[in-house]
């Protein structure tokens, strides 16, 4: 009997921090942040770096403090160990994703699966603290530049508790708390004391801003601002994905001042010039050609490729994105011979081989419709022009064959050949190479994850 009695305490022992409710200090980290600021106010301590030093730090401690023992996929019943138990629980749908939400007194815990995959602070211990915490930390440096290891080490703390919340709130969809959040820990990176700032957190607050624009126009200025740098600084993007965006932010603003859409144009050729296979900023140029009327012609880009390849006549991924701008034309005989050419300089990749191959199919396609949508000329007529389609499909099959032995398996290549060889079966042949291609595919989709 002593023994179970002992073994009942000793559960409840286990039990009884999941009972208990957040608990945030918040008058002594108040108390911290009010003598912190007497003593800057007070030009004898105010001389010293480490005042500013600890008036960074409990700044900082009071911003994180609500949340600082969360963090992402972090499993639910231990959040409970670790904060407390909710206050209470409830359903919340947010970008078509449905969440439990446990409810605390200073944030929202949103969660799937039983696993945490963001947070919101709903109760702040003050306005600013953030940037204050990064000033502080600056002027400690200022005043004695033999502090930059502790005041590195206050920086990093707010830069990655920055990143953090930024990542949540773009899982929530808040764009707008997020882009702040990557802008502030930028500006922590950016003391002097830290070293290189990392211009990628400009790149995703820009971004942010960007995505945000939809919602609030005054983001595509803010969002111009953060990219603007980020390219300054050397961060070009994801295939110029920095030039793309920082149009879009330009792009924004045309109705308050129409100088900006010369700014979108100007931005997206930059970008072009950096990153001739871009698709996001080709499709952005023929996009503001074909929409803003007198901005441009998309036969100043032929023009524009052609005389970099005058130039350069084996820059590869210029001839891809001339073959590019002629897709975007509709030119599938200029998409032929821009594609074959990559292939000829880079006889190693695969693309070359593949877009020739489906522009070839798409040549194809456009002489069949307009056979269709001509008068009857009789079945003599039509059986000869279905002859000269046919050869024109035949063309694509030892280019999407150079494509699979580059790229076995390849899913895509061999659904065409599947489908040319079956067009062309009562050709020589061909019904054989069908029944191969058809058996392969079968094979790749089988061997596909199932959803």
């Amino acid at each position: 009997m002593k023994k179970a009695i002992l073994l009942t305490a000793a559960t409840l022992l286990l039990a009884a921090p999941a009972a208990l409710a957040q608990k945030v200090n918040e008058d002594v980290l108040k108390a911290r942040i009010e003598k912190s600021e007497a003593d800057i106010a007070n030009p004898k301590k105010a001389a010293k770096a480490n005042t500013w030093i600890l008036c960074g730090k409990s700044y900082y401690e009071a911003a994180a403090e609500p949340t600082k023992n969360l963090f992402g996929n972090m499993d639910a019943q231990m959040m409970t160990f670790t904060v407390g138990e909710p206050s209470s629980k409830e359903q919340e749908t947010l970008n078509d994703k449905v969440y439990d939400v446990w409810v605390y007194p200073y944030f929202r815990a949103y969660i799937q699966n039983n696993k945490v995959v963001a947070w919101a602070q709903t109760k702040q211990l003050g306005d600013n603290l953030i940037a204050k915490a990064i000033e502080a930390y600056a002027k400690a440096y200022e005043i004695d530049p033999k502090s930059a290891s502790k005041v590195k080490d206050g920086l990093q703390e707010i830069s990655n508790f920055c990143s953090q919340v930024g990542n949540v709130n773009l899982e929530l969809g808040n764009y707008k708390a997020a882009a702040d959040a990557f802008g502030l820990a930028y500006e922590a990176q950016s003391v002097p004391a830290y070293g290189t700032a990392d211009p990628e957190l400009l790149y995703y607050a820009g971004y942010l801003e960007t995505v945000n624009g939809s919602n609030d126009p005054a983001s595509f200025a803010k969002g111009a601002e953060y990219l603007e740098k980020a390219i300054a600084e050397g961060y070009d993007g994801d295939e110029g994905a920095s030039y793309y965006y920082l149009f879009y932010c330009y792009y924004g603003q045309r109705e308050a001042d129409p100088e900006n859409l010369q700014k979108a144009k100007q931005t997206l050729l930059a970008g072009l010039d950096k990153f001739p296979k871009s698709q996001r900023i080709l499709d952005g140029l023929m996009s503001l050609y074909t929409s803003e009327e007198g901005i441009g012609d998309p036969a100043d880009l032929l023009a524009r490729f052609n005389e970099t390849l005058e130039a350069d006549p084996e820059n590869v991924d210029m001839w891809f994105g001339l073959g590019r701008i002629y897709a975007a034309l509709k030119n599938n005989d200029g998409c032929i011979m821009a594609f074959t050419k990559v292939s000829e300089l880079a006889p190693e990749q695969y693309d070359g081989f593949f877009w020739t191959g489906y522009f070839y199919v798409e040549k194809g396609n456009a002489m069949n419709d307009e056979l269709n949508n001509k008068p009857w000329t009789g079945k003599a007529a039509y059986d000869e022009e279905q002859k000269t389609i046919n050869a024109v499909y035949a063309e694509a099959i030892p280019w999407f064959e150079k494509a699979l032995e580059l790229k076995p398996n390849d899913l895509n290549a061999v659904d065409y050949l599947k489908s040319i060889c079956f067009r062309l079966r009562d050709e020589a042949g061909m019904a054989e190479k069908y029944a191969y291609y058809n058996d392969l595919l079968a094979q790749i989709q089988a061997q596909q994850p199932q959803e």
